[in-house]
């Protein structure tokens, strides 16, 4: 008589809490941990030697999909190849929800804050529960906008990020060969079609440009002449304040040295803020000059209609409204915080001091010494890259160490 197989079943493997190996027959176990862990193994001998293989976790791999795994194994044994080294053979796609789990931990070190961490993990298990089962290989269109609709507009902001982070979950399938094709959660050429447009985004009272659409913003910005406009882009690609914008005069770039210095009596926190200067941002000083937007007399970068004066206070506000757009020129600085912070993986602290934000206690501001130049150079390069909008228009992750 042949051994018992198939003892379990889809409710039992539900409800099962028990700590220990519960088996389903022909060396298939479900193994729950002490802290509530569960995962397929299959067991087996090979040389002599017991051996254990993974096959996979069990809220992402079904029973009758373990119990395939489990055949494949048995079908390797009986031709006299161990299962765990016909498996280092050839390329087994994960699931989506594998997928999502290793990338978290491959990207976990470059944050500081586990917090942050804690929300990638709970958007990629929770709002993206129907994804994890699939292979990711079969992920389509379809799938991910059954995601995403039932989010889009009541929480806008979490459809925004869960998609990113969708996103990001198969471009790194894609790069380690598990699929091939366009992405499915592509958003710009793809569900920006498919997708009703997310309403503007509130921080406080500055209405802001989801970070998505300052590209296309930025690409109208090219377009226009006048000081307006290339205070304008500069702002955007300098994360700085309207009045730090409009106020910069030339004796505070150092184009040598790539650097932007902000005196501290123009500064809202009152202390020297050095902003590095991306490539695109001295492209911009340079057509500033090659404008003639440098008045004899004047030392002004973007100077106003009137000799001498810089821009009004509501200069950019009125080029906005032109554009037909209502939201703030600060609002920038909301766009690329979010930025930085759902498509890079450089640290909170780099993001907040290119803000020329305050960050931690003054016991901890004391033992900080850097303003993290070179590191904000990085992520504002990034940010210019990002904004270009040519060519591929996914951001390019840097990690930092």
């Amino acid at each position: 008589m042949g051994r018992e197989t198939k003892r379990l079943t889809a409710r039992t493997v539900a409800t099962l809490t028990e700590p220990g190996r519960h088996a389903d027959g022909g060396n298939l176990y479900l193994s729950i941990s002490t802290n509530g862990g569960r995962r397929w193994i299959f067991l087996y001998r090979w040389a002599g030697k017991q051996k254990e293989m993974g096959l996979g976790s069990a809220r992402d791999v079904s029973l009758a999909r373990a119990r395939e795994l489990a055949d494949a194994a048995r079908a390797s044994l009986a031709e006299g190849i161990d299962p765990l080294a016909a498996r280092r053979d050839v390329v087994v796609i994960p699931t989506f929800g594998e997928a999502a789990d290793a990338l978290v931990e491959d990207i976990k070190s470059g944050f500081r804050n586990e917090k942050h961490i804690d929300q990638w993990r709970m958007t990629l298990t929770e709002y993206a529960a129907p994804l994890r089962a699939k292979l990711v290989s079969d992920i389509t269109t379809e799938d991910v906008l059954t995601v995403l609709q039932p989010l889009w507009q009541a929480k806008q902001e979490t459809a925004s990020r869960l998609r990113g982070r969708i996103e990001r979950v198969l471009d790194a399938a894609k790069a380690k060969g598990h699929r091939s094709g366009e992405n499915p959660a592509r958003w710009r050429g793809h569900l920006d079609a498919l997708l009703p447009k997310r309403q503007k985004l509130q921080r406080g009272h500055h209405a802001a440009m989801a970070y998505e659409d300052v590209p296309a913003f930025m690409a109208r910005l090219r377009r226009l002449k006048g000081s307006s406009a290339l205070a304008f882009q500069f702002l955007v690609l300098t994360a700085a304040r309207s009045g730090e914008v409009r106020g910069a005069t030339w004796a505070e770039i150092d184009l040598t040295a790539g650097v932007w210095n902000v005196p501290a009596n123009r500064m809202k926190a009152g202390r020297l803020h050095r902003v590095p200067l991306s490539a695109a941002a001295v492209e911009v000083l340079e057509k500033a000059k090659s404008l003639h937007l440098k008045p004899e007399g004047s030392t002004l970068v973007f100077p106003g209609a009137k000799a001498g004066a810089p821009l009004s206070l509501t200069a950019l506000d009125m080029l906005l409204r032109r554009l037909g757009l209502e939201i703030t020129a600060h609002g920038f600085r909301s766009s690329f915080r979010d930025w930085a912070g759902e498509e890079t993986s450089f640290p909170r602290e780099v993001a907040e001091a290119a803000l020329a934000h305050t960050v931690g206690d003054a016991t901890e501001r004391a033992y900080r010494r850097s303003d993290a130049l070179e590191k904000r150079r990085k992520l504002m390069e990034a940010w210019a890259q990002f904004l270009d909008g040519s060519g591929e228009t996914r951001v390019i992750h840097l990690r930092q160490r």
